[in-house]
């Protein structure tokens, strides 16, 4: 009986989202408000961690957390999720980055139009029984420059409700093609362009080390006079305190901050100034997004922990649940190749090539690679899976290589995995037969044929006649059975390969036997899983 995958919900959540993975075949444990310590002692139970903002996933928690496979974040930020941690155990990090963007562009809309007219001081005067008129003169937004920081998914939002409000719209993000941007209504320019430029700046970028405090106090001093600042996105994107002298001087006309450096922000500098607009962290706070979100979560962990769908991660290829059974037999091929490869290569690494032809070229190839990867450093750590691979690859400086090629040889489709060693290039190819099967190819530029599972024996030899015979007598004596026997060589008295697959493991004895052989130039065992 297959046992049910077991999810925890630690934060509060719409409870749909626990309906959903009970529908989806998991098991849900909705258990709320726990300490660090109390997390850390029942997280081993648990395949599926499910959060929104309160839970730290932390180092520790995620040392303690010895069945883990998925932490999904309903939200679009992480930094309360030691992702680094969670690739180097082989977690699946996700987040929801669409599930809110709506909400969270309208909010930064919103805060827009509360600076251009001054509407939360306008109406505290208002209700305090002041009718200060000519006091708030605003301004209008039609005709306006707005500055984008960041493009992305919230941040064309943005531009796209400021385009109907008649505003030009001027973008800065280093991914943001010519083309997109087009597409997008806006006119892709620098940073110090765009600070020159825009009436109202908004943020819409993560904090990374390249964009934290990218409104420095060097940066603020570089924009219009009169400008208004927008930051819905992270803390951390603008100087607080220069914003603060930038505001007192004026140059600065006014600015609204959701998030701040330190949250919650119960006492702050900036509380009090004028012309500033200040709210917490309401983002994402609307109904709607609130349970967008948690459906969104859940169904991207069940998708992963139930079929092996992967929607949406920080850490590994995305694979939807659609592509997975189609994938799945080009990923067990694509690991045994990369197991191979490994088990036959000594000495450092520095560069693996993973080729597709044919058919496989119409695949995503990101989980293939993964999956070579994954085979390819399981031979030195067995707790190496296709999330943390991509990452031990590049901590170990290996340069990893994708190549397509469409046109189809003697296959209709191939992988084939090179690696570059010090005695040079070498490579093993396999293909898909009745495309489910997973079959070596070609070993190491000799045609072979042979499935590649269970313990194996890998000898290379001087094709002569007898040899065949003498290895099934050395097998016959030791009592090993010979399961299949794969013969392959270069030309007629040449190079020989040899594949044999055996229902025992070998053992170093029966390999320093073999290696004796007449002929035996070397003996290996093999292997897979």
């Amino acid at each position: 009986m297959t046992t049910k995958p077991k999810v925890l919900i630690s934060d509060k959540m719409d409870p749909n989202a626990a309906a959903i993975f009970r529908m989806r075949g998991c098991e849900v444990d909705e258990i709320t408000g726990k300490t660090p310590e109390e997390l850390k002692a029942i997280i081993g139970q648990y395949d599926g961690l499910a959060i929104r903002s309160s839970t730290k996933a932390t180092k520790e928690i995620i040392e303690a957390a010895t069945n883990l496979k998925v932490i999904g974040r309903a939200g679009i930020g992480v930094d309360n999720v030691d992702i680094p941690a969670a690739s180097a155990k082989g977690i699946v990090v996700m987040n929801t980055p669409f599930g809110n963007s709506i909400t969270t562009a309208e909010h930064a809309i919103a805060l827009m139009f509360a600076l251009a007219r001054q509407l939360p001081e306008a109406d505290a005067s208002t209700q305090a029984g002041k009718w200060e008129k000519n006091r708030f003169m605003g301004v209008e937004m039609t005709g306006k420059t707005l500055g984008l920081i960041g493009a992305g998914n919230i941040g064309s939002i943005v531009a796209d409700r400021a385009l109907g409000l008649r505003m030009k719209v001027v973008a800065f993000d280093p991914f943001l093609s010519p083309e997109r941007a087009v597409d997008m209504g806006v006119e892709k320019v620098e940073l110090d362009q765009l600070l020159e430029r825009a009436d109202f700046i908004t943020l819409h970028t993560p904090l990374t080390d390249q964009t934290r405090n990218i409104l420095s106090k060097e940066n603020l001093a570089k924009t219009k006079k009169g400008v208004r600042i927008v930051n819905c996105a992270r803390g951390g994107l603008i100087d607080e305190d220069a914003l603060k002298a930038a505001l007192d001087s004026g140059h600065v006309a006014g600015a609204a901050l959701d998030v701040f450096v330190t949250e919650p922000a119960k006492e702050h500098a900036l509380f009090g100034t004028p012309n500033f607009v200040a709210t917490p962290h309401l983002g994402a706070s609307t109904n709607e997004a609130q349970v967008n979100v948690a459906l969104q979560v859940a169904e991207q962990m069940a998708d992963y922990l139930v079929s092996g769908g992967v929607t949406n991660a920080l850490n590994m290829p995305s694979l939807s649940a659609e592509e997975a059974p189609k994938l799945k037999p080009y990923m067990a091929l694509a690991e045994k190749l990369g197991s191979l490869v490994g088990q036959l290569t000594t000495g450092s690494i520095p560069r693996i090539s993973i080729h597709t032809e044919g058919a496989a070229t119409e695949l995503n190839i990101k989980p293939i690679v993964a999956a070579v990867l994954a085979g390819f450093l399981r031979v030195q750590s067995d707790s190496v899976n296709m999330v943390n691979a991509p990452y031990l690859a590049k901590e170990r400086g290996m340069e990893v290589r994708e190549v397509k090629t469409e046109r189809e040889g003697d296959y209709h489709t191939l992988i084939r995995v090179s690696v570059k060693t010090d005695a040079g290039e070498r490579s093993v190819a396999g293909t898909l037969f009745n495309n489910r099967e997973p079959r070596l190819v070609e070993l190491f530029g000799i045609k072979v044929e042979a499935e590649l599972a269970g313990p194996m024996m890998y000898i290379v030899n001087e094709d002569a006649p007898g040899f065949i015979g003498r290895v099934g007598t050395l097998l016959g004596e030791n009592a090993i059975n010979i399961g299949t026997f794969n013969l392959g060589r270069r030309e007629a008295g040449g190079e020989a390969v040899l594949l044999l697959s055996v229902d025992s493991p070998v053992s170093q004895d029966l390999l320093d036997k073999a290696c004796k052989l007449p002929g035996v130039k070397r003996v290996k065992a093999l292997a897979f899983s």
